[in-house]
């Protein structure tokens, strides 16, 4: 699911693509569902490609907010309880992540992080799992079956 929900550099929030056309992608709003070209200048990120660092190794976003809706139940974080002060920002995000490596990801990046889950839930989406795709090996393996059978 996240593969189609976007970033946009120097926009507010999260966009969902729509479509793409020849040099631009048409995306929407998540929070007021205007519709907007992206353009090849604009610097755009799929939230499926986004990692967060831990001292061992990066966790995929999903499964970062995949544990922050558990935690909170399927509910917003309420930002008004939680201080702009990164001490509190780091042991919030210590009960989601507790091996987050505290020197690359920085209390902005927690703070961009909960914005976007809050965007998400007041969206309606809540299954933050990739979609299963076939890979290579499973279409090879499935036609050397098939060829083994005759």
């Amino acid at each position: 699911m996240l593969k189609t929900i976007l970033s946009v550099s120097g926009k507010p929030g999260l966009y969902q693509l729509v479509s793409h056309g020849k040099n631009m992608l048409i995306i929407e709003s998540l929070v007021d569902k205007k519709r907007i070209p992206a353009y090849a200048k604009d610097k755009v990120i799929s939230l499926g490609d986004i990692a967060i660092y831990t001292n061992s190794e990066e966790v995929p976003l999903h499964e970062v907010l995949t544990t922050l809706r558990d935690k909170k139940n399927g509910e917003k974080v309420d930002t008004k309880q939680l201080s702009s002060y990164p001490d509190e920002l780091r042991k919030f995000f210590e009960e989601i992540l507790p091996d987050f490596d505290r020197d690359r990801v920085y209390p902005s990046d927690i703070k961009k992080l909960i914005g976007w889950y809050n965007i998400l839930i007041g969206a309606g989406i809540t299954d933050f799992s990739p979609k299963p795709e076939e890979t290579k090996e499973e279409s090879t393996e499935e036609k050397t079956t098939d060829s083994e059978k005759e």
